[in-house]
């Protein structure tokens, strides 16, 4: 019955993160022979295989969404709010072609990416012209996403690593970012929190922060029997926040709360969800 139950939440959890393609694809990344981007020892097939990235995803979407231009990008464009799985799907799948595919998929998908990031041009409503293949819009979009990953790992993962490790993790995403347009991206720890420092007089909250911000914690597209699970995840991604993000999002820190409650509750989601995706699967799931 455990194991029934066990199985079926990680087929669950997997269709929901991969899509209907999702064997399919896992099949071909994991099982293509050639060379890889990333050896098996390298920290970002850690962090990025390890149940922490729920949290960390969610974190990253709230915090990238204070640059005005990135977020009048994905505003626009994306389809984040009329096909939120859609996008989660895609961005899952990049992520594990370009951190375990074969070194020719992961280019291939970077391609792609370019190609759509490419087209995406406008103005917001102020009248600021943007183009996603701006290196440095995509600058920033990595600096945010690395930081916030990490961060997730290094509170909720399975193992979380030496400073030495995370530094490393920091130069194997920089390998993507650069392939993705990024120009000069940080190698370790401390440039990352540099450049974001670099970042911060560029960003505001906008009507489209604010909207992604309310459709990310409020309003997620889950029937409602899951919604406390996933509050949960919400609840500890904006924990991951740095104080000055919070504050412009107006979302107040509770260090009492958080210490009793939402940090354990981040430790048992992501056990949890590290248990049931390591449950056994059929050749079919």
């Amino acid at each position: 019955m455990v194991m029934d139950v066990r199985e079926e939440l990680g087929r669950a959890l997997f269709r929901r993160v991969a899509g209907p393609d999702g064997p399919v694809s896992r099949a071909r990344i994991h099982q293509t022979p050639g060379p890889r981007w990333f050896g098996p020892d390298r920290p970002i097939r850690t962090v990025h295989g390890d149940a922490s990235m729920f949290i960390g995803g969610i974190s990253a979407l709230l915090l990238q969404s204070l640059h005005p231009l990135a977020m009048a990008a994905v505003a626009a464009h994306s389809g984040y709010r009329g096909d939120p799985w859609g996008r989660l799907q895609r961005t899952s799948t990049f992520l594990a072609v370009t951190t375990y595919g074969t070194a020719e998929d992961a280019q291939r998908a970077v391609d792609r990416v370019r190609g759509v990031h490419e087209g995406i041009r406008g103005t917001t409503d102020e009248g600021r012209a943007y183009h996603a293949a701006d290196p440095h819009l995509l600058g920033w979009v990595h600096a945010a996403e690395t930081d916030c990953f990490l961060r997730a790992h290094q509170r909720y993962g399975a193992r979380p690593a030496q400073a030495a490790d995370y530094d490393a993790y920091v130069a194997d995403t920089a390998r993507v970012a650069e392939a993705l347009g990024v120009v000069d991206p940080p190698r370790d720890r401390r440039a990352l929190t540099e450049r974001l420092a670099a970042y911060r007089p560029e960003l505001r909250v906008t009507p489209e922060s604010r909207a992604a911000a309310r459709f990310l914690l409020l309003r997620p597209p889950l029937p409602l029997a899951a919604r406390p699970f996933y509050a949960g995840l919400a609840a500890s991604a904006v924990a991951l926040l740095p104080p000055w993000a919070r504050s412009m999002l107006w979302l107040p820190r509770l260090p009492v709360v958080e210490d009793i409650a939402v940090h354990p509750t981040g430790q048992v989601l992501t056990r949890t969800i590290r248990w049931a995706m390591a449950a056994p699967r059929s050749r079919t799931d």
